[in-house]
């Protein structure tokens, strides 16, 4: 997964993402949710510290720079509940 930058509005929803030095806004209402984090794949016990569950995945639907007429691209981002850091699952662009 992609290390990506993403800067929030006072309720914590991705306002921006800024991906490969470009910058796409959040044009659509964004949605959350929460997934299990499946550390028993990787490891015989959990790490220790690490004493997470879940992670927040949000999909947004973002347009590149400020054009309002430009296509929207569908991406799924999660949130690293540990350093607060932003990584890319997916970005799937929308075919208009």
């Amino acid at each position: 997964m992609e290390h990506i930058m993403v800067t929030t509005g006072a309720d914590g929803r991705p306002r921006t993402v800024v991906r490969g030095g470009r910058e796409w806004i959040v044009g659509a209402e964004p949605v959350r949710w929460f997934e299990r984090v499946s550390w028993w794949e990787a490891e015989r016990r959990m790490p220790k510290g690490l004493s997470r569950v879940d992670v927040e995945v949000w999909q947004v639907q973002a347009r590149l720079g400020r054009n309002s007429g430009s296509a929207l691209t569908t991406m799924e981002i999660i949130r690293d509940g540990l350093g607060g850091g932003w990584r890319l699952r997916e970005a799937i662009a929308d075919a208009a």
